[in-house]
């Protein structure tokens, strides 16, 4: 099993904290092995194997009529003896009303708990009835490509042949544990995400017109790294002779964004310092998500550049915007406390860097700012704001 050490740091911070851990993030992303990593790091930190209670409620390993009473009352029957109860609860969010059951687990035992689930059913309402104050909300995200190197050891590759195939293939670790082919690995990546359309969304929400959805997910995964509204794509369906509702539109957006397929990327404006509710830009979970559905295509690259670096951007945990400085768009505004930084994308050098380099230089504060690039030798610093390869970027070498 490979260490996913970023997760188990974050756990060992919330361990024995009064808190229900909850790990959220798209089907196969790798949160049922980081519980395995948990519960082998519980071993080895002297917990006895019998106050470790691991539980899966996939639709393989329960009947669907499981209640949150039948959750609770199994759990309970397993802790028999006095001493503290690490629970560590998969896809929690198959069974109704999962959060009543953690609720009594967490307030009348001596538990320690950890959950996981692929859909926002996890953050509803029902959370801030039973569990306001008492859970933290840890992202997980497919690999970053310091986990993927991590992953590709025993390669003999180069760091830079490895940043192509990150950038081709995923960070997906089934497919990262793999040797497959373009056409197996995206074969792999599709199953995952027929799976999350139809467990997370279609049957969830009863959507009937199979087709029209597939329409609206096709135009976001095509307009990866632009702006664009509900009411744009309303307009493009009528522009090909089919009929949709902004509503509509708006309830598909969300339900994906629920089941984590895709993260919504708002708009801040540096002048007036306030973050904008139109124009967002839509990013995928994975890369290889546009892939598995559009076919890959280097033209497509300078696009899931963006892709990659947000994603590296929110595991440092930063909030992630698209800066507006008046008629100027920085890529990415990341804000973490009272640290900022300011991220250009530029596939090419040095014809584009010019232009985001004076994009940046417009920004008149004292925050470090970069443009990145897939030209590795054009690394440098331009009045302040710095040039940074892509790989060091995604290493923190920057």
């Amino acid at each position: 099993m490979i260490i996913r050490p970023q997760y188990m740091n974050t756990l060992k911070t919330y361990r024995d904290v009064p808190l229900v851990k909850i790990l959220a993030g798209i089907r196969r992303c790798g949160k049922s092995t980081i519980l395995e990593m948990l519960r082998d790091d519980l071993l080895n930190s002297g917990i006895t194997a019998d106050h470790i209670i691991s539980m899966r409620y996939t639709s393989e390993n329960f009947d669907d009529g499981m209640t949150h009473k039948d959750m609770y009352q199994v759990i309970k029957e397993q802790m028999v003896n006095d001493g503290r109860y690490y629970l560590l609860l998969d896809e929690v969010q198959e069974i109704d009303g999962w959060e009543k059951a953690v609720n009594s687990l967490l307030e009348n035992d001596n538990t320690d708990i950890y959950v996981t689930g692929s859909n926002s059913k996890l953050m509803s309402s029902e959370i801030s009835t039973y569990l306001t104050g008492r859970y933290i909300s840890i992202p997980v995200y497919t690999l970053s490509f310091a986990e993927y190197l991590e992953f590709k050891k025993s390669d003999s590759r180069s760091p830079k042949e490895l940043l192509n195939d990150y950038l081709r293939f995923g960070g997906f670790p089934i497919v990262a544990l793999g040797s497959f082919d373009e056409r197996s690995a995206y074969q792999i990546v599709e199953g995952i995400y027929n799976s999350v359309i139809t467990n997370d969304i279609t049957k969830r929400h009863n959507i009937m017109n199979f087709d029209l959805f597939n329409r609206v997910v096709k135009y976001i995964v095509e307009n990866v790294g632009k702006t664009f509204s509900a009411n744009a794509i309303a307009k493009f369906l009528k522009s090909e002779g089919r009929s949709l509702s902004v509503e509509a539109v708006y309830n598909y957006l969300n339900w994906l964004e629920k089941a984590f397929v895709i993260y919504r990327c708002q708009r801040y404006d540096l002048q007036g310092k306030s973050v904008l509710k139109t124009q967002e830009k839509f990013y995928l979970a994975d890369a290889s998500l546009k892939y598995c559905i559009m076919g890959f295509n280097p033209k497509s690259i300078a696009a899931m550049l963006e892709n990659i670096v947000y994603f590296e951007l929110r595991r440092r945990g930063y909030e992630v915007y698209i800066g507006k400085n008046e008629t100027k768009e920085i890529d990415f505004v990341a804000v973490q406390r009272d640290e900022r930084i300011y991220v250009q994308m530029c596939r090419r050098l040095p014809e584009e860097s010019d232009r985001e380099v004076v994009n940046l230089l417009e920004i008149k504060d004292h925050y470090p700012k970069y443009v990145v690039t897939l030209d590795e030798l054009a690394a440098g610093n331009v009045n302040g704001v710095k040039i940074v390869y892509l790989a060091d970027f995604l290493l923190g070498r920057e």
